[in-house]
Order: structure tokens, then sequence, then C-alpha cells
């Protein structure tokens, strides 16, 4: 049956593309990203990757502006009493891009295999799900290991994958034994999606090339994009002549403070400002001399000048109260906060191990070099620290050069800056990705805390059902790990875009934020009118 659908859709899809063939009055809204963006759902978890996910796959259940889930896929669902079983029966209409229907099989092999390649967001579900059943055609079973609070939640990086196109595309011999590659290969640049957009082009070190689906199961409004493309450069002259040019519709959120005024300054642009839960971390390497001394952390921690960052580098933004952005649900209001004072940094510097060897010693900062006020922030940090007496080396490193240094332990440098984002609305997200062990091999720890009673902790929190008693608990890890000191918790981040106001209406500029990291470029909540656009270039 599947096939046949498959036969009907392609003679629909090749009549589809040919009407799909942009003009300049067409609707096109271009994005800036860091790069690099991955598109494969068990590959991708930084923010270009998670924004990609949203528009070209559907997920079970979907996030609301207050980060609680909608029913979405799944029209509905229950739990067992100890929370260790979750059934979930899903829609009938709903079809891939390449025609065939979504069925409990697709949810199955989606979860299996973000579980087996581990990447990605797998360390959401790993260890977690022991096993997916396939109940019947249209509804799906989960069975966990043990009882974890913010499963539903989890789910929201639950992405869909077209069981049959991904296993006609794997490549054989690969890593994962019977499954070959598990289709890695071809998912780096196609989809295998149901979303409301799907991949017209990828040029991986370039763009991102998406249309719209006109087969998408939820009505599409006729002024959301016809096509979409994910642009990888955040270079602030281009990025400028490119609004000024109307050749890009919303900027990165990257641009120095400078660039922001400059964008604002261009008729019909406006600067959209929010709080996404994202928190700016100095991620400090708990292992290499001389950071894997605790009074020595303690004492960079005192010495920064948290004020002049969120004053002057990153104007808007509040200084961070621990480990986790103080609007996401279970932050700990009352953990303690670090504040300016060298006289208490050269006290906890002289109970180092190192204090007689500072003139020996030197801390090298990586910052990212695509987010060019970061910067600004590294040499501050470097007066800062040279106050008290210890050398930091300021190294500017590319993106990907730093998600590959951070990936063993041997090559992670003394501290690298970070902004990172929950990946579900709650605290227990960025306690798990930032500080458990199973992810210190990635982007999100340079720390490598490798800490086993806080790994305990962490997992007694997020296997706790009651949210009451499991916030409770995450108020107890955040105080655990500021007494570490393995972080310098800089701010928390208001998130900066410039964006075509003359022409686009983009509901997160008009307040309503989603909680969660790359739902707010969902493009089919966004819409862009072409004839103002015409008006502004004059045509």
């Amino acid at each position: 049956m599947r096939k046949l659908i498959f036969l009907a859709f392609l003679c629909l899809s090749i009549v589809g593309f040919g009407a799909i063939g942009l003009a300049d009055g067409d609707r096109v809204l271009r994005v800036s990203f860091s790069w690099p963006t991955y598109i494969d759902p068990a590959v991708g978890s930084d923010y270009s990757s998670s924004a990609s996910f949203v528009n070209l796959y559907d997920t079970l259940v979907y996030p609301d502006v207050d980060g609680s889930p909608l029913p979405h896929v799944a029209r509905s669902w229950e739990t067992s009493e100890d929370g260790l079983v979750w059934t979930f029966h899903l829609r009938d209409d709903v079809l891939f891009h390449d025609g065939t229907p979504l069925t409990a099989e697709d949810v199955k092999f989606s979860m299996d295999r973000i579980t087996t390649i581990g990447e990605g967001y797998g360390f959401l579900f790993v260890g977690r799900v022991q096993k997916t059943e396939v109940v019947d055609d249209y509804t799906v079973r989960f069975h966990l290991s043990q009882p974890f609070g913010p499963f539903l939640t989890t789910l929201y990086r639950l992405y869909i994958l077209n069981k049959d196109l991904v296993e006609a595309n794997i490549k054989r011999p690969g890593p994962y034994g019977d499954m070959g590659d598990y289709g890695k290969e071809f998912l780096l640049t196609h989809d295998a999606g149901s979303g409301p957009y799907m991949v017209k082009e990828f040029r991986v070190e370039e763009e991102l090339v998406m249309v719209k689906n006109p087969n998408y199961w939820l009505p599409l409004d006729p002024e959301t994009p016809d096509e979409v493309r994910f642009i990888g450069t955040t270079e602030p002259a281009t990025i400028r002549t490119m609004m000024a040019r109307r050749e890009l519709e919303i900027s990165d959120q990257w641009q120095p403070q400078e660039a922001w005024q400059a964008l604002d300054a261009i008729e019909g642009v406006d600067i959209a400002s929010f709080y996404a839960g994202t928190e700016f971390y100095l991620m400090i390497n708990t292992k290499k001399p001389p950071t894997d001394d605790v009074h020595f952390r303690r004492a960079m921690a005192w010495a920064m000048d948290y004020q002049t960052v969120v004053d002057h580098i990153f104007p808007g933004s509040i200084q961070a109260r621990g480990p986790i952005p103080q609007n996401i649900p279970g932050a700990d209001p009352n953990v303690f906060q670090f504040q300016r004072d060298l006289d208490k940094a050269r006290e906890e510097l002289k109970k180092s191990k190192y204090y007689d060897q500072l003139d020996q010693l030197e801390v090298e900062f990586h910052w990212i070099a695509e987010v060019p006020d970061e910067e600004k922030v590294a040499l501050l940090f470097m007066a800062n620290m040279a106050e008290i007496g210890i050398n930091v080396k300021v190294v500017k490193v590319p993106w990907m050069s730093v998600v590959e240094e951070m990936a063993q332990l041997e090559t992670s440098p003394h501290i690298v800056s970070v902004f990172d984002s929950s990946h579900y609305p709650e605290a227990g997200s960025l306690l798990e990705s930032r500080y458990h062990s199973s992810s210190a091999p990635t982007w999100e720890q340079n720390e490598w805390l490798l800490d086993p009673t806080l790994d305990a902790m962490i997992e007694d929190a997020l296997a706790t059902v009651d949210r009451k008693e499991r916030f409770a608990k995450y108020a107890e890890i955040q105080e655990y790990i500021v007494d570490l000191c393995p972080t310098i918790f800089l701010f928390e981040q208001v998130e900066k875009h410039a964006y075509q106001s003359a022409y686009v209406d983009w509901p997160t500029a008009r307040g309503e934020v989603n909680p969660v990291m790359g739902y707010n470029m969902a493009a089919r909540f966004i819409k862009v009118y072409p004839e103002k656009r015409q008006e502004l270039l004059g045509g």
C-alpha cells in the first residue's frame, strides 16, 4: 500500500516542483546561522540543526509557547501509574514527503535509530527507552528502564523518519551491523521527514534550501514562505548588506553590538529581543592543570567583571545565577552567585596548589570565531585575570574546530566560551547535557567533571515523577555544581535577531517566544509579504 501511495505522490511531486519555481515576488524566508548544520535528527543538536529539524520533521508532541506539550502526530497518550510505560495513539492522515503514510513502525525505527547511534539528542533516550513496541499501525508504546519525569517533553526531540526511505539508502558495510551506516550518509544532505518543509538543495558548507510541503497534513497559511533558506554566515558586513538589499529576512543572533545599531538604522528593519532560556558559560576544564584546582577556579570566578559584560558587551542580558537560566522551570533562584571581588579572588588563589607557579603557567581561552563579541569577553577575562597574576592566552577558533577539540579530554582547552540552551523546558535538561558524564565528549561540556556523585544526583532527580519533588532535587544539584565552580556562569542571554519587520510577521518578535531551542524558527508560523518587500526596493 505504501508503494502505491508513493507512486501517486511521485507524479504529484513532479508537477508540484515545477510550480514551486521561485520568482522575485514569491514568498522567501532567508535566515542566517552560525554553521555547520546537520539535518540528520540522530546527529545534530545545535541551534541551526534544531531549527532545521523543526521544519523538516514532525514529532509526537509539540511545545506550546509555555513549553507544555500539545498533541501533534500523537492525538492522545497515556502512561502507567509507575511511569514506565507510555502509549501514544497516532493520527492516520500524516504523510511523509514521498507520500507514504507515517505509522507506528516509523516511530519505532526513529527511536531505535537515535538510541543506537547515540549522537545528537540521543542522550535523552539512551539507557531510558528499554523497548519501543508497535501495538498496531497507529499505536506505539515506549517501555522505560526506569521512571523519567520529563519524558513527554523530551519527545520534542524525537523527530520521526521515514523507515522505508532510510533503509533504502543505507550504505553497507557500516558501523551498525546489519543496518550498515543507518542512512547517515544519505541524511547528510536529504531529509526523510513529514514536516511542513522538505529539502530542495543542501550545500553543506553554505546553505540549506527547503520548499513548502504541498501535502502537509496541517493547514499552512498561504502567506507562509514557499521557500526557506538557512544561510551559513554571521559576518557582520555581509549580514548588513543582505538586510539592506532585502536579501535576508531574519539575521543570526551573533552580531556584535555595533552591528545591531547599524541594522536597526535600516528602514523597515527592527531588532527582536527576547529571553529564550539561553546562558553564556565559560566552561572550565576541571581535569587539566591548573584549572583542575577548585581554588584556582573560584579565584577566576571572583575576579571576573560580570557587570561590564552585561552593561557594555551584551547589553540587555542579566548576570547568570548558577547553571540554569531563571526562566527555565526548576531553576533555583537562591543558588549562590559570584560577584567581582579581587580580595576574595586573591584569597582563593593563595589556597591553590599552583599559587607559587603562576609565572610559569598559562590558561588557554578559546572563543568562537563566528561570534565577534565573544572576543571582547575573552579579552576582558584576560585583563581581569592579569589583575590577580593569572596569565591567559586568548585563541580565536571556528565553531567546527571547537566541537572537534571538545570531543576528547586531551584536546579540550582550559576554557571555552559557549552559549547553550535547554533541549526541553526543564532544568534537568541542562543539568544532564552540561554536567553528566555521558555528555563529557560533546560540545556542551568542556568541564569534563566525570563526577559519579553528581551523575547519581542527576539520574535520581530525572527519575522522580513528582514534579515538586523533582524540582527540589534540581535545586540541590545546582548548589552542588556551583560549589565545584566548574564554570563561570556569565549571563543569561537576551537573544537578538534583526528582521524585516516591514514585510515579515514573526510571532516570536511579537512576544510569542517558544522556550525550546529551534522552535522559534518554525517557518509555518511566519508570514512573508513580498509585495511590501517590493515597495521597499522601489519596485
